[in-house]
């Protein structure tokens, strides 16, 4: 059976029981979706908890999606939105009760999120700085731009003179090439 080509693709066969392409569409946007939810709360482990939260509605909600209406991130980055707002809903009503309790916030200690701190501490900034100085400028660009500027698509595609779409797939080729090169230097 060939590959989907397109997110809606994997989406439909994701719906008729598909877990490859699941997985697929998962791994690509997973990246996206924890930044898109770090970008907003600031903190790695909320991040995680409602990037979990967003693919877990994405599945529950596969017979929902409707191409026609809206292209896969939009409906996938939706139902992130979605999962924001519910939750810092639910952090006010949180909080309020905390504070009227008089209690002080519960720190939660995770194993994993020292793991990947860990980890993260074995790459030097100059390692950083040449893994980036060794992608193709366009994805350099698009990558530097994006992730440590904290610009728009739109602001990027209109400085490179490209759509949107370009500059998403820069961006992605761009962090997993970076990846690679880290990986490859440990």
């Amino acid at each position: 059976m060939d590959r989907p080509k397109t997110d809606a693709e994997l989406l439909r066969r994701a719906a008729r029981g598909d877990d490859d392409a699941f997985a697929d569409f998962y791994r690509h946007y997973l990246p996206l979706v924890v930044g898109f939810h770090l970008r907003r709360t600031g903190r790695p482990e909320l991040a995680f908890d409602l990037a979990a939260e967003t693919f877990a509605a994405v599945v529950t909600g596969l017979s929902r999606f409707d191409p026609d209406r809206a292209p896969a991130a939009a409906w996938l980055f939706g139902i992130a939105k979605n999962k924001l707002a519910m939750s810092l809903r639910a952090q006010r009503v949180e909080n309020d009760a905390r504070l009227r309790l008089g209690r002080e916030p519960l720190v939660l200690e995770d194993t994993a999120l020292e793991r990947i701190t860990e980890l993260g501490g074995r790459t030097s900034e100059a390692d950083l700085l040449v893994a980036l100085s060794d992608l193709p400028e366009s994805q350099r660009t698009a990558l530097t731009a994006r992730v440590i500027n904290e610009r728009t698509y739109a602001e990027i595609a209109a400085e490179m003179a490209c759509s949107q779409s370009v500059v998403r797939q820069h961006v992605h080729r761009g962090l997993r090439g970076l990846r690679a090169r880290l990986e490859h230097q440990r």
